[in-house]
Formats: C-alpha cells, structure tokens, sequence
C-alpha cells in the first residue's frame, strides 16, 4: 500500500466511524411522556365523601379533561410514547385516573386505569361537503361586488 492510499483510507475511518454512529441513534427508541396523572401519595391526600371539586383542583392540580355533565368527574390521563426510526410512534404504557362526583359535588369514587384496561375505540371521519370549496377566494370577492346596492349605502 503506498503512503497516499493509506492517509486517504486514515481520513476515511472517522467519516465512516461517524456515519455508523449516526446510523445506530437513529435506530435508538425515543421516549416521550404526554399528560399527568397523580401519584398514589397525592391521591390519599383526597378523601371520599368528605372533599369537593374545588378541594380536588387545589390538591391534584387542574384535570387534564372533565365529563360534560355536571355531576361528571375530573380525568387525569398521561401517555408514554415510543419513537423509534421512521415507525409511527406506538403507545407503551397509558395510565387514567378517574375522580367521580355526586349530584352535590362531593367525591364519589376514586379509579385508576391502565392501558390493558382500555379498548381501542375506532372514530368515523365524515367530511362535511360545501359550495364553498369550489370557488377561490378572489372568485366569490369578486362576485359579492355586484350584490352592492347604491342606494342602501346613502340612507
């Protein structure tokens, strides 16, 4: 091997080393966590039949949702999510817990859930057609200005 091919492949090795190092991260599982839920310790500072939904609030923070109904209860919910590569992210643990209510506002019950306890639920997409669309903006600007009447614009 002469000098001039081994300094080339000698300034190859740490572009390939980088190369393979990058292609190996890439490959790595990315996790990120979405939502809060409270702990066992901060779910024992509530004390069913005794605190209200504003005691709640002050004690668990804000729910990440709430039933539509008055006497509905505070939903804490949080998601851990893994990425890995170019795969669409895939959920690998989900945790709810569910603070219910009575007609007055005093806690009900108090539940936690898992991601084995749930099932998927699958939603419908229904894509409301409209006259709208087939119009550009400049095009139904455009036709409006014929609609102007002049003498309503003196009165």
């Amino acid at each position: 091997m002469t000098k001039t091919a081994g300094t080339r492949v000698g300034k190859l090795r740490p572009l390939m080393l980088g190369l393979v190092l990058v292609a190996v991260a890439g490959c790595s599982s990315i996790y990120r966590n979405h939502g809060y839920v409270p702990s066992d310790s901060e779910l024992e500072n509530v004390v069913v039949g005794v605190d209200t939904r504003d005691s709640v609030a002050e004690t668990l923070g804000a729910p990440s949702s709430s039933g539509v109904l008055n006497e509905s209860g505070y939903y804490y919910v949080s998601t851990k999510m893994r990425h890995f590569g170019i795969r669409q992210p895939e959920v690998v643990e989900r945790q709810l817990v569910a603070v219910t209510f009575d007609q007055r506002g005093v806690v009900r019950n108090i539940e936690r859930y898992g991601l084995e306890d749930g099932r998927t639920v699958r939603l419908s997409r229904r894509v409301t057609e409209s006259s709208v669309s087939s119009q550009t903006f400049i095009r139904q600007l455009l036709g409006n200005l014929g609609r102007i009447n002049p003498s309503a614009l003196l009165e």
